[in-house]
């Protein structure tokens, strides 16, 4: 079993007063005893963030204050001859223990960006893997996360309102897919359209029925899954995936 959340963020004058309010829901998650928190992608003023580490100092504080993973969210960041979009993962240690780079950027980040070439598997709580935002899109994305062992997937996500309803299925079918819990989160404000989500599955008579919570407004949810019912599916789902010309 683990207790895992999403944050639904408006956006912010500056990236220290959206830093200093997220602390707080972070640390309330915290008291409430949340294992693993994810924010949405590009949720800051300054999505251009070239220092994790003091950027996101106070994540780390409260992460290591309650023992508690958080994955700050997705931002353009440089690296040696290269700008990637890359979500960055702070462990229970309160220090940053990897980022996952964005596989697929969308549209014109196509011209701004580096895509990442792996899908890096984290391990703290449980197994996880992190699907940036259009990476959602590709059935090989959260294919190869899972089969690399990640009992869940979270999705920093900035989805425009127009996009709510393709976003909504791309996520259900990912989950339902691999037969693994999905924890997506994303913006709300006048351009983008919320609708956070977790998705759980649970089996009827050898059906396996989405549970969706959804967040409507800015806020989070937080939800203890269990992580060992799902084990057993997937060795029947992989199984059953045959190869065919």
């Amino acid at each position: 079993m683990i207790k895992a959340g999403i944050i639904q963020t408006q956006t912010y004058r500056t990236n220290k007063e959206g830093i200093e309010k997220i602390s707080k829901i972070l640390s309330e998650l915290g008291k409430k005893k949340t294992q693993i928190v994810c924010l949405p992608e590009q949720w800051l003023k300054n999505n251009e963030i070239y220092d994790f580490d003091s950027e996101f100092m106070e994540f780390k504080k409260i992460a290591k204050k309650y023992q508690m993973t958080i994955i700050p969210g997705a931002f353009y960041t440089k690296i040696p001859n290269k700008i990637t979009i890359s979500s960055p993962v702070i462990g229970p240690n309160g220090k940053i223990i990897g980022k996952q780079d964005k596989i697929h950027p969308f549209d014109y980040e196509k011209g701004l960006v580096v895509p990442g070439n792996e899908a890096k598997i984290f391990n703290t709580s449980c197994k996880f893997g992190i699907l940036i935002c259009y990476d959602m899109v590709f059935p090989e994305v959260a294919e190869k996360f899972v089969k690399k062992g990640a009992q869940i997937l979270f999705s920093p996500s900035r989805i425009v309102k127009r996009g709510i309803i393709p976003w909504n299925t791309y996520v259900l079918a990912r989950s339902l897919e691999n037969r693994v819990p999905v924890l997506a989160a994303n913006v709300k404000n006048k351009k983008y359209g919320g609708n956070s989500q977790i998705i759980d599955l649970f089996e009827d008579k050898k059906v396996m029925i989405p549970k969706i919570t959804k967040i409507k407004e800015v806020s989070y949810v937080i939800k203890s899954i269990n992580l060992k019912k799902f084990e057993s599916q997937r060795k029947i789902r992989f199984s059953d995936s045959k190869k065919f010309k």
